[in-house]
C-alpha cells in the first residue's frame, strides 16, 4: 500500500524561458493537510497544474499516487480559485456538481443512479442540499465556492487540491469553508493554496512556503515565523497567529 501520495524531486518549470518553479522538492503522505503559501506569481497555481498533469515539468520528477501526474484523475478532486461562466445560463447547482463524476465515466456514458446519489451526498457535506435545484448563477460567492467543493467531492477523491477557495468570500464564509476542510481532512489528503497565513495554522498539519523555490517547510503545529515570511513575501504583511486556547493575536512584520 502506497502511503506517499505526492513526491516532487528537483521540480523545475519554465514558461517561455521564465522560471516559475525552481528545484522544488517535497513529499505529501496520505492524510496530510498541507497549506501552500506565498506571494502572487510565486508558482502556487503552477504547482497544482503540474500535479493535475496540465503542465509538464521542464526538469525534475513528479509522481502522484506512484505514477505520472494525470494518470488517475478519478482519485483527485480540484477546486479552482474562481469559475468563469455565464450567470444567465440555465444550469442548476446539481448539474454543476454532477460534472465531478465525468472523470469516472466512459465517453458517451450516461449518468447513473449512483452518480446522482454521489451528488446528493456531496451537496449534503457542504450544506447545499436545499439549493440543488437553484440556478448556479444565483448563488452568492460563498455558496458558489461550496458548490465547487461539492463538485470535487462528487468524484469521491482521495486527494483534494484547492486553489485559494476563500479568495472572494467574506470572513464569516471563510470560517465556514475552513471548518468544512478541517472535517474533510479527516478522510482525505488535502493541498490548500492560500494567502491566509494565520488562519491556516489552526487547521493544517504542514505549511510549504513557496516563492518560485521552496523557502521553508514548517513542521506540524508550526506557523511561518517573521523571518520566513519576509523571505516569501516581497512586501510587508500582517501575520495572524491563532492559539488553540486563546483569541487570535496579531504580530506585524516590519
Amino acid at each position: 500500500m502506497i502511503r506517499e501520495v505526492i513526491r516532487c524531486e528537483q521540480l523545475t518549470v519554465e514558461i517561455e524561458g521564465v522560471p516559475i518553479l525552481k528545484n522544488l522538492s517535497f513529499s505529501v503522505s496520505k492524510g496530510d493537510f498541507l497549506a501552500i503559501v506565498g506571494p502572487n506569481g510565486g508558482g502556487k497555481t503552477t504547482l497544482l497544474r503540474v500535479l493535475l498533469g496540465l503542465q509538464k515539468p521542464s526538469s525534475g520528477t513528479v509522481s502522484v499516487f506512484g505514477g505520472d501526474p494525470g494518470h488517475t484523475p478519478g482519485r483527485i478532486g480540484y477546486v479552482p480559485q474562481r469559475l468563469f461562466f455565464d450567470r444567465d445560463f440555465p444550469l442548476s447547482v446539481k448539474d454543476v456538481v454532477l460534472m465531478g463524476r465525468i472523470a469516472l465515466k466512459s465517453p458517451f456514458q450516461h449518468y447513473s443512479k449512483i452518480d446522482r446519489e454521489a451528488v446528493g451526498e456531496a451537496l449534503k457535506i457542504v450544506g447545499l442540499s436545499s439549493l440543488g435545484n437553484r440556478r448556479i448563477g444565483a448563488l452568492s460567492g460563498g455558496e458558489l465556492q461550496r458548490a465547487l467543493i461539492a463538485r470535487a467531492l462528487a468524484g469521491k477523491p482521495e486527494l483534494l487540491l484547492l486553489d485559494e477557495p476563500t479568495a472572494s468570500v467574506d470572513p464569516e464564509m471563510k470560517t465556514t469553508i475552513y471548518d468544512l476542510l478541517d472535517h474533510l481532512g479527516k478522510t482525505m489528503t488535502i493541498l490548500l493554496v492560500t494567502h491566509d497565513t494565520g488562519t491556516v495554522s489552526r487547521f493544517v498539519s504542514r505549511v510549504l512556503c513557496l516563492n518560485c523555490g521552496m523557502v521553508q517547510r514548517e513542521p506540524p503545529s508550526a506557523i511561518p515565523g517573521g523571518h520566513v515570511v519576509e523571505k516569501v513575501y516581497p512586501y510587508p504583511v500582517d501575520l495572524l497567529v491563532h492559539h488553540p486556547a486563546d483569541d487570535a493575536t496579531a504580530t506585524k512584520n516590519p
